[in-house]
């Protein structure tokens, strides 16, 4: 009997060890995993729109990439540490922006420290946030990036530049960058609005084809930041 209850002891504290290890690595995993930080940003532009577009992404970038992915919406505080807890953050809207001078300092120390930002225009906010990266980066102007730059091929190739996904003033669509000695830690897309793509499909009502360009760039932005 006692060596039958020192067998079952010893079996509890087998399941016991194998549930704690596998506990550990899943939160490990779900700590490492890649995920988008929404940009929340005062001035009353709508910073919150299209909420399924980073989820979207996510979930494709997972799909076509072996990146680790946790494919969900979560958005931060300019102004808070918690920022720093994020690869890539993103910032899109129709309207005004403004950061405050501990913003200005948060996003440049964000950058300089490896961070990367993406900027969609959503139509609206390109002389906004034209005027408060300057505040950031007061020594730079956005750099129009070349067709051959490596973002545009970083996973698919997108030889002629950025889709374009949304129809504005009938411009062709336009990729801008900020750098830091030399890595390129802005990425600013005008007259493309490719985050229109990533959202569900019935919300802009993209077709398939239009959807699928949206997201591969999408990808390609994701890559880049985190090999560059």
């Amino acid at each position: 009997m006692k060596k039958q209850k020192r067998k079952y002891l010893i079996f509890i504290i087998f399941i016991v060890f194998i549930f704690n290890v596998n506990t550990n690595l899943d939160a490990q995993v779900k700590k490492s995993a890649f995920k988008i930080a929404r940009v929340k940003y005062s001035g009353g532009g709508d910073w919150y729109n299209d909420p399924s577009a980073e989820v979207n992404l996510l979930k494709y970038t997972a799909q076509t990439t072996n990146i680790p992915i946790e494919p969900v919406y979560e958005y931060v505080d300019l102004a808070s540490d918690n920022l720093f807890q994020y690869p890539v953050i993103f910032i899109t809207g129709h309207g005004n922006i403004n950061f405050t001078d501990k913003e200005v300092r948060n996003i440049r120390s964000y950058l300089d420290n490896g961070g990367f930002l993406y900027i969609d225009d959503d139509y609206g906010i390109d002389e906004h946030i034209r005027k408060e990266m300057k505040k950031v980066y007061p020594e730079q102007e956005f750099v129009e990036l070349p067709f051959s730059h490596g973002i545009y091929r970083s996973h698919f190739n997108f030889p002629n530049g950025l889709p374009k996904i949304h129809e504005h003033d009938k411009k062709s669509p336009m990729g801008f960058g900020l750098f830091d000695a030399g890595r390129l830690t802005v990425f600013y897309t005008y007259e493309t609005n490719l985050s229109d793509g990533w959202a569900d499909k019935d919300i802009h009502n993209n077709s398939p084809e239009v959807r699928e360009k949206s997201l591969k760039m999408g990808v390609n932005i994701i890559v880049w930041a985190l090999s560059n």
